[in-house]
Parts: C-alpha cells; structure tokens; sequence
C-alpha cells in the first residue's frame, strides 16, 4: 500500500500547548499510527511547500475510557507527531492565522 502525504498527516492538533509551542518551530499533527518519522517528514514538506524538517517527535496516545449511560469502552488509540522545522525554514501557513 502505497501512503500519499494527506494519508499520513491527517489533521493538526490546536491546543494551548501546541500554540505555544509554535514559537519554537514547533507544529502538533495527528498521524497515521503505522507512519514512521522519515515519512512524517517527508509528508509535511510535501503538503507545505518551502517549508524544511530538522527534527520529527512522535508519541503513540493511548485511548481514553469513556463512558454515556451504562454503556462504557474506549476511544480509539493514535499517534501524534511534533514536527520541528528549521531556523531557515519557511513558517506553515496554516497555523499563521491562528495565533
């Protein structure tokens, strides 16, 4: 199976910590859990163009217990990744409008 950058980047994470964190280059995207940090970095400057990856974190989040009425599970398990992007690098435009 072939992964494109829209199947391994699946949305942004907008937190009161990932918007702080933007000011050290730092961007939060939630990912696909089989995607490894070569990929992830090669997706984000696929889909944002002149923008260049220093260092990729990634963290496997655990689902959560969740509870409505008497019927209780858990939510599903994912995987978030912290994309640092160089000094030189261009900012993601995306998250510019944001702050």
């Amino acid at each position: 199976m072939i992964k494109t950058a829209q199947d391994i980047i699946i949305r942004p994470i907008i937190t009161e910590k990932s918007m702080a964190a933007m000011a050290e280059n730092k961007y939060t995207f939630k990912v696909l859990k089989s995607a490894n940090k070569v990929e992830i970095a090669k997706a984000v400057e696929e889909l944002f163009e002149g923008v260049k990856v220093e260092k990729v974190f990634t963290m496997n989040v655990p689902g959560r217990h969740k509870r409505v009425g008497r019927h209780e599970g858990y939510t599903s398990d994912w995987k978030k990744a912290i994309v640092k992007l160089k000094a030189d690098s261009k900012k993601i435009e995306f998250f510019e409008g944001l702050v």
